[in-house]
């Protein structure tokens, strides 16, 4: 089944402790539809300025990535810069230049209008909720939101995850949304605004999903995956993304959504997290097999015992 991304399509220069890279593809959508595409056949909803050309283009169309919806404007498109210093857990960002993402307003391809899966990426949590009610036929909805829309449009954002199935954010972010110290109190305040399920990411520590009561299934008790340990991180940059876009890629690939099935959707995230981090941008993810992501699930089941 295919699955749309709503999200941002960038340039990134990024200085790690293992070098330097200047106008690398990246972005959001990007990092997710790349990952994504390794499960099922994958949708962008995007906009990119005229320095967007063939090469970028083709990054998508090798993946099969339906990009009708990635719209070209006049100007420059989106660029983020940021350095990582030992310890890889946070960018310092150098600089953000929205360019044409400023006035993006999502437009969505009359073909997609049989999309049964959707993301929302990190974008206005109006834009999310104008997205997620234009698409009458969508099954799951994951989203993601981020510290900047936490607090500067809470209202909004209020009202977007009433209209959400999975919310996918990290430690401080669910923390700073339920306005609690204590992570599992937070996760089920968090539930409480609308979200079925939660999942919580903790970065190099792999992820926590918690269950809204009754959703999914039977049962309440959340579920952890650990990270794989991965023996050098070149840039974490599309790490979250890429952890989303394995996700929701799986899920998107089952034909009916468990809560076995979302666990086991979590290590396939892990997976793809986890092989984004390898290089940088996303150059790992352009050149992966499908064996090889398997392979390192394996890793993972054995890591846990997972059945």
């Amino acid at each position: 089944m295919s699955i749309l991304v709503v999200g941002s399509v960038a340039f990134d220069d990024i200085t790690s402790p293992s070098g330097s890279v200047k106008d690398i593809l990246g972005g959001a959508a990007t990092y997710f539809s790349l990952a994504a595409s390794y499960f099922t056949q994958v949708r962008v909803v995007a906009v990119v300025g005229d320095d967007f050309g063939p090469e970028q283009e083709k990054v998508f169309q090798k993946r099969s990535v339906d990009t009708r919806g990635i719209e070209r404007a006049h100007g420059k498109s989106f660029h983020w810069s940021g350095t990582y210093s030992q310890n890889l857990n946070e960018a310092k960002t150098n600089f953000t230049h929205l360019n044409v993402f400023d006035s993006f307003q999502p437009r969505i391809p009359k073909e997609y209008d049989d999309t049964e899966f959707l993301f929302l990426a990190n974008i206005q949590p109006t834009l999310q909720a104008n997205v997620r009610r234009s698409m009458k036929r969508v099954r799951l909805t994951g989203c993601d939101t981020m510290n900047y829309w936490i607090q500067g449009t809470p209202r909004e954002l209020a009202e977007t995850l009433k209209l959400v199935d999975v919310l996918l954010i990290n430690d401080t972010e669910t923390k700073m949304l339920a306005g609690e110290t204590n992570l599992p109190r937070a996760a089920h305040k968090v539930l409480a605004m609308g979200p079925q399920a939660l999942v919580i990411k903790h970065g190099e520590y792999g992820a926590t999903i918690f269950f809204r009561e009754g959703a999914f299934g039977i049962g309440h008790h959340p579920f952890r995956a650990p990270a794989l340990p991965i023996e050098e991180v070149k840039d974490p940059t599309g790490a979250g993304d890429s952890f989303a876009g394995g996700f929701m890629g799986y899920l998107a690939a089952q034909k009916d959504i468990s809560r076995e099935v979302l666990k086991r959707a979590l290590f396939y995230g892990g997976v793809m997290g986890s092989f984004a981090v390898e290089r940088f941008g996303t150059e790992r993810l352009q050149s992966l097999t499908r064996d090889e992501i398997d392979a390192r699930f394996q890793v993972f089941r054995e890591l846990t015992h997972l059945e």
